[in-house]
């Protein structure tokens, strides 16, 4: 921690390796990022499917304080754990925006709210209704801001939950096992450690997750001009 650099805070691997006093924190921190990232508006600009990724790729060391002991097992519980915070940070996405309503469409951009994020995941939510639940766990600021619409537009709270709950639960184990496994794949087969490539991974995943999102508003911006 003494050569901080706040570039840092862009990069998944710095949270998953992460100690505090000699203690490996990563694990607490990570399942911190996805609620944030699910629950607090501020959490939009946060590494999420990178993060999981890594995560499945770094899965030994971040269940290291925890380990049962069979590697299945303990990427097994780490995904739950993850999906168990998604839910928990959708449901305070949601209770937000029952509570707050109006207020958000009302309120001045600053550097950690911009309404028209906000505005993106209403057109979001009307395109794919219920299901967009779930799709939005894979598009980054769209599953910021996605529960809040449902709740500002009252969307019935079991449909929410379960969606929410299948939506969590498809996220983290897709993501996490997606890195556990290739990792070993690579390695295995291939003679290849994913980890001394983690910037080139972090960066696919990036504009992957961001392709969609960067497309709408090339077309919004193509539409505009005409």
């Amino acid at each position: 921690m003494n050569n901080f650099d706040w570039k840092q805070l862009f990069n998944p691997e710095f949270y998953i390796l992460l100690e505090f006093n000699g203690i490996k924190i990563g694990l607490i921190v990570v399942l911190f990022i996805v609620f944030a990232e699910t629950g607090l508006l501020a959490g939009f600009f946060l590494p999420g499917d990178s993060l999981l990724f890594l995560a499945g790729i770094y899965s030994e060391a971040l269940m290291q304080q925890i380990s049962l002991g069979n590697g299945f097992v303990n990427v097994t519980v780490l995904a739950s754990l993850v999906a168990v915070m998604g839910i928990t940070g959708n449901m305070f996405g949601y209770w937000f925006g029952a509570k707050s309503g109006a207020y958000l469409y009302n309120r001045k951009d600053n550097f950690l709210f911009k309404r028209k994020y906000l505005l993106d995941a209403k057109a979001f939510f009307d395109k794919y209704g219920n299901k967009a639940i779930i799709f939005a766990r894979f598009i980054p600021i769209v599953r910021t801001f996605t529960p809040v619409i449902a709740g500002i537009v009252g969307m019935n709270k079991k449909s929410f939950m379960f969606f929410n709950i299948l939506g969590s639960f498809l996220w983290a184990f897709t993501m996490i096992f997606s890195g556990h496994y290739l990792y070993q794949l690579f390695l295995e087969r291939f003679h290849i450690d994913l980890k001394h490539y983690i910037e080139y991974i972090v960066i696919g995943i990036v504009a992957v997750t961001t392709f969609p999102v960067l497309f709408k508003l090339l077309k919004k911006s193509v539409h505009l001009e005409d």
